[in-house]
């Protein structure tokens, strides 16, 4: 299964319930940490395309400095994305071969919809949040300024592009119970027996 959302949306709780739920779940945010951890080549294929402005003194990938190229500038994001996303999926690819017979396997991709990877699942997670509502979360809880919220968003596909990959919707505008509910309904349809 594939798992979205945008920023915000509340993904990442909604993998968090799947995986109290037993689904295996394969995080692609923390597969992209991994493949450019120090020493990787990953990490040099960036320092290479994008210099060593992207380090911190030690030597680590500095997320902020290079946010800040890849977000202001459409080209950059692209080659960072054609660095970062293979290597992504090859080792995703490994952890789901690796996953127990019967497991259910949620691949939680935050660029699923922009990546035109969608058709490879058996079946598509949107969590979905309206605009407006992803804009307080990040501006109440992240401390960011509006234009911040806006331009991340507009960095993401589209609510209708990534709906219309879903093959099933979470909405997430209510409280933590009602997500819950929603969470392991859905979970309860794409393994029936429950277990």
């Amino acid at each position: 299964m594939g798992l979205t959302g945008g920023v915000a949306s509340g993904k990442s709780t909604v993998s968090a319930m799947l995986a109290e739920l037993g689904a295996v779940v394969i995080d692609a945010d923390q597969l992209a940490r991994e493949v450019v951890a120090p020493g990787t080549g990953g990490l040099a294929r960036v320092v290479e395309e994008f210099g060593p402005r992207v380090l911190t003194e030690t030597g680590d990938l500095d997320r902020a400095a290079l946010g800040a190229v890849v977000f202001a500038d459409e080209d950059a994001r692209r080659r960072l994305e054609g660095i970062i996303h293979p290597l992504v999926h090859a080792r995703g690819r490994e952890l789901e071969e690796s996953a127990p017979a019967g497991a259910l396997v949620v691949h939680d991709i935050p660029l699923l919809a922009e990546s035109g990877r969608a058709e490879s699942f058996d079946a598509v997670i949107v969590v979905d949040a309206p605009r407006e509502v992803q804009v307080e979360r990040m501006t109440s809880s992240r401390g960011w300024t509006v234009e911040e919220a806006e331009a991340r968003i507009a960095a993401q596909a589209t609510r209708e592009q990534r709906l219309a990959v879903a093959t099933h919707v979470i909405e997430n505008t209510g409280t933590l119970e009602d997500l819950r509910d929603r969470v392991t309904e859905v979970f309860e349809e794409l393994v029936p027996d429950g277990s």
